[in-house]
């Protein structure tokens, strides 16, 4: 498979690499951050009543200190789709004084315990 010279086109070569069937529809997590607790908290209202279909978390990240928003959609993780995603998460979260942050996919490792935290891929730009 052949993808764009970007951290998206990376990204998704090395999930390829890795043996993920990038046919199939996969839980594609993408995060938001921002600095204040408050406006992440609207962030996540406004999607709580938005039309999205998805799973959405907030969580303070102890590292950073920023409030992380994880948008959670079931897609086929096609470039074009990716990017469209990004552009337009990426517009809803400056309306609340934050931005995107890359986004991963949380992949099952053989061997791993059914409630063990599964293995992190993200982008180059991802601080995770």
């Amino acid at each position: 498979m052949q993808f764009p010279d970007d951290d998206n086109g990376k990204m998704l070569a090395a999930m390829a690499e890795a043996g993920i069937d990038l046919s199939k529809a996969l839980d594609v997590d993408f995060f938001l951050v921002f600095e204040d607790q408050r406006d992440a908290e609207s962030a996540l209202e406004e999607l709580s009543q938005s039309d999205l279909e998805g799973e959405i978390e907030l969580l303070l990240n102890d590292e950073s200190g920023k409030w992380e928003l994880i948008v959670c959609l079931n897609m086929v993780p096609e470039y074009d789709a990716i990017v469209e995603q990004e552009v337009s998460l990426n517009e809803f979260a400056q309306e609340f004084g934050g931005i995107t942050d890359g986004w991963g996919v949380m992949q099952h490792q053989e061997g791993d315990d059914d409630f063990a935290d599964d293995a992190h891929e993200c982008g180059d730009d991802c601080k995770h």
